[in-house]
């Protein structure tokens, strides 16, 4: 910031007001609580796979935390490809009434771990096709127009190669998947390498959410289209839930995180907030001075937090659970959760890792609010060890 005159000194409504209206990247200042260890920063690009960076991601971590070495990196393709094709068998069985798009849940990539091991980044980039990074809509547009196409039965009964076709545009896209490879010196298959070398087990894994349209404590498939194996999440009390953040990040776990980032709230810059925009309209208007001599664009960003911290929405069950009936709250973008960390007035934020590249301030890094966190989850998925014993308990975990 510019250093103020000894007569801007002396106009005090004014300087007492500048300290909300600093530039965005002084603004917010936080503070490590506690993180742990996470990979490198990728890059999805053009193509709608966060589920399987995010997840991938995460796994790289429980990987980290079992042994493997931090520069662990896994391939986020290899959950893409085998999900491609199991959701096209489960389009051809429904004749067509399922989402086969690019989007996909967390619960894919675990499906993938246990059904179908994992790969190293190494064995299966998938740019077969003179991209530099990932670029889906060909791969997409072909891969639908062949389902859409196979549906109608042109023979009148299913032949025993339509599969093959589908596969045959992901090895022309994707690459194929090798039967075996060799990794630090020693031949793997996928599933030996999942289970020996990064000792992960599908098994320890669940997901969670909070919805009151379904029992506490009980499991239910997230209405959602990407959610389309259906995987089914434990439902917990908001407050529960929120408990599972904290005590698996502050015993070493991590979490893997689906929300909507639709809001303004959510900036690219490496924020996301709920800000309490009539509560700082009131607190602003109890002090007609701090609004003299401001723009509309600088009141607006008072109002919205957006250079400084400032008041957000206290967030209940009631209100979460409307956003996801009214569609306000939407299920966009999957994140990995590594870290919480504090700002200058000591509010709560979670750190996490975003698959956009080294972009915004934090170059990849995203602070997300308490109360963002609160308000928009989707889900969550996190190692059983990771939840409260107590909680445990009430799911029978």
């Amino acid at each position: 910031m510019m250093k103020k005159t000894l007569l801007a000194a002396l106009l005090v409504a004014t300087t007492a007001f500048s300290a909300s209206a600093q530039p965005a990247e002084d603004g917010y200042k936080f503070t490590v609580v506690k993180e742990n260890p996470i990979t490198s920063i990728k890059n999805q690009a053009s193509s709608g796979t966060c589920w399987s960076y995010s997840s991938i991601s995460f796994l790289e971590s429980e990987a980290i935390k079992k042994g493997a070495p931090k520069d662990i990196d896994l391939a986020e393709m290899f959950p893409v490809w085998h999900g491609y094709s199991d959701k096209a068998d489960k389009f051809i069985r429904l004749d067509g009434f399922l989402n086969f798009a690019q989007g996909s849940s967390f619960g894919d990539v675990i499906y993938t771990l246990k059904h179908y091991g994992m790969l190293p980044q190494a064995e299966l980039e998938g740019l077969n096709y003179g991209e530099p990074l990932n670029k889906h809509g060909e791969m997409e547009a072909a891969m639908k127009a062949y389902v859409n196409a196979i549906k109608t039965k042109p023979n009148r009964n299913l032949s025993t190669a339509w599969h093959k076709g589908l596969e045959g545009i992901l090895e022309a896209y994707l690459g194929e998947i090798p039967e075996t490879f060799t990794y630090a010196g020693k031949q793997y298959t996928p599933q030996s390498f999942a289970k020996d070398y990064l000792k992960l087990n599908a098994d320890d894994y669940v997901s969670i959410t909070s919805f009151t349209h379904h029992p506490f404590y009980s499991q239910f498939a997230i209405e959602v289209p990407d959610n389309w194996r259906w995987d089914l999440s434990y439902n917990l009390p908001l407050e529960e839930m929120m408990q599972i953040f904290d005590y698996a990040i502050e015993n070493g776990y991590t979490v893997a995180w689906a929300s909507d980032v639709s809001e303004a709230g959510f900036n690219r810059q490496g924020l996301g907030i709920v800000p309490d925009v009539e509560g700082n309209r009131q607190e602003a208007g109890s002090d007609e001075a701090r609004w003299i001599g401001r723009s509309p664009e600088e009141q607006n960003a008072i109002l919205n937090n957006t250079n400084a911290p400032g008041k957000e929405l206290k967030i209940t069950q009631e209100l979460r659970q409307a956003g996801y009936d009214n569609k306000t709250t939407t299920d966009d973008h999957g994140m990995h959760i590594y870290g919480i960390a504090k700002d200058q007035n000591g509010t709560k934020y979670y750190m996490v890792k975003n698959s956009w590249g080294e972009t915004g301030k934090y170059k990849g890094i995203w602070y997300v609010s308490e109360a963002f966190v609160q308000y928009k989850t989707m889900n969550i998925v996190v190692n059983k060890n990771a939840i409260p014993a107590p909680i445990r308990k009430k799911l029978g975990l």
